[in-house]
C-alpha cells in the first residue's frame, strides 16, 4: 500500500481516546499531518485557521453540535464545502444517519468499531482521487499558461505588423466611428490616434463624386452585407489640415455568429507617388504631343 505524504487531516470525535486511536492508526500508515477536534465548534474553528484541510473524519453523535449541523457548516462556508467529509457513526444507527449524512454533504461511512484495514483504505482512496484532481488541475494550468503565451506572442507579432506596416489601417464600428488606427493612419492622416478614435470615418475620408461626408456608409454597410468585402477603390483621405491624400482603399466586414457586422475592417494605401508619375506622363504626353504638330507656314 502507498504510504501518502503531505497531506492534511482533520479527525473529529467529543472522545479522546477516539481521537487517540485514529491518530496512532493514521500515523503508522501515512505521513500526513492530523489535526484533532473534540467538537464541532471547534473544527469550524480549525477550518477557517488551516483552510488547505484535504479531508475531514466525523464523529456523528456529538453533544451540543452534532455531526451533520457541523458539516452543513463547513458545506455553507466558501473555503471548506469542497473537503471530503467521512461520517463515523455507531453500526445499530448507520441505517437511520446514512441519508441524512449524505444530505448534507458526506462522501462516505465509517461504523464503529472502525476496522483497521477499512479505515485506511477508505482515507487511501480519497488521496488518490485528491492526488488525480490535483495533477489534472496542474496539467490543466500548465496548458492555460502555454496557450496565454502562445496567444501573447501571436498578439505581439500581430501588433509589430501593425504597427509597421505601410499601409493605413483603420478599424470601425458599425456606425462607422474609428475604434483603432494604426500609426500608418496617424501619419498619413497627421491625427494622433487619440484623435481619430471616435471620429467618423466620413470626417477622414471622401469616394469620388461624394457630395456630403458620410453619406456613403449606407452604401457601404449595405455592400459589405451582400459581398463582405470591397477592393481597390480610388478614393482621398482627407488630413487634419484639409489636404486630400489620394489612396487605394479596401475594406472587409468582420461578422459576429448571427450575421452581423461586428467591426469594419479598412486598408488604404498612399497613392500620392502614383499620381504624381501619371500627371507627369500625362503633361509628357502633351509636350510632346504638341511638339509632334505641323507648324503653320510663316507669312511673309
Amino acid at each position: 500500500m502507498k504510504r501518502y505524504t503531505g497531506f492534511k487531516l482533520l479527525i473529529v470525535d467529543d472522545h479522546e481516546h477516539n481521537l487517540f486511536t485514529l491518530r496512532t492508526l493514521i500515523e503508522k500508515y501515512m505521513d500526513v499531518t492530523v489535526l484533532a477536534a473534540t467538537s464541532g465548534r471547534e473544527a469550524l474553528d480549525i477550518t477557517l485557521k488551516q483552510p488547505d484541510i484535504d479531508l475531514i473524519i466525523l464523529d456523528v453523535q456529538m453533544p451540543e453540535m452534532d455531526g451533520f449541523q457541523t458539516a452543513s457548516m463547513l458545506k455553507m462556508r466558501k473555503k471548506t464545502r469542497d473537503i471530503p467529509i467521512i461520517f463515523l457513526t455507531a453500526a445499530y444507527k448507520s441505517g437511520e444517519f446514512q441519508q441524512r449524512g449524505y444530505a448534507v454533504g458526506a462522501v462516505d461511512y465509517l461504523l464503529k468499531p472502525i476496522e483497521d484495514n477499512l479505515l485506511i483504505n477508505k482515507i487511501s482512496t480519497y488521496f488518490r482521487l485528491i492526488e488525480n484532481e490535483r495533477a489534472m488541475t496542474r496539467m490543466l494550468e500548465q496548458k492555460v499558461a502555454e496557450r496565454t503565451a502562445e496567444l501573447r506572442e501571436a498578439k505581439q507579432y500581430l501588433e509589430n505588423i501593425l504597427t509597421h506596416m505601410g499601409e493605413a489601417l483603420l478599424v470601425l464600428n458599425p456606425e462607422g466611428e474609428i475604434t483603432m488606427a494604426n500609426p500608418a493612419a496617424c501619419q498619413m492622416l497627421d491625427y494622433s490616434e487619440a484623435d481619430l478614435l471616435g471620429m467618423s470615418i466620413g470626417d477622414v475620408f471622401e469616394e469620388e463624386g461624394d457630395e456630403e461626408a458620410g453619406a456613403f456608409m449606407g452604401t457601404w454597410l449595405e455592400a459589405l452585407i451582400r459581398t463582405g468585402a470591397l477592393s481597390k477603390i480610388e478614393a482621398r483621405f482627407i488630413a487634419k489640415d484639409g489636404r486630400r491624400v489620394p489612396i487605394l482603399f479596401s475594406r472587409t466586414a468582420i461578422m459576429d455568429p448571427e450575421g452581423s457586422i461586428k467591426q469594419i475592417i479598412c486598408i488604404a494605401k498612399d497613392m500620392t507617388g502614383y499620381v504624381r508619375i501619371e500627371e507627369q506622363e500625362e503633361t509628357r504626353g502633351a509636350t510632346e504631343e504638341e511638339s509632334h504638330s505641323p507648324q503653320e507656314p510663316a507669312h511673309e
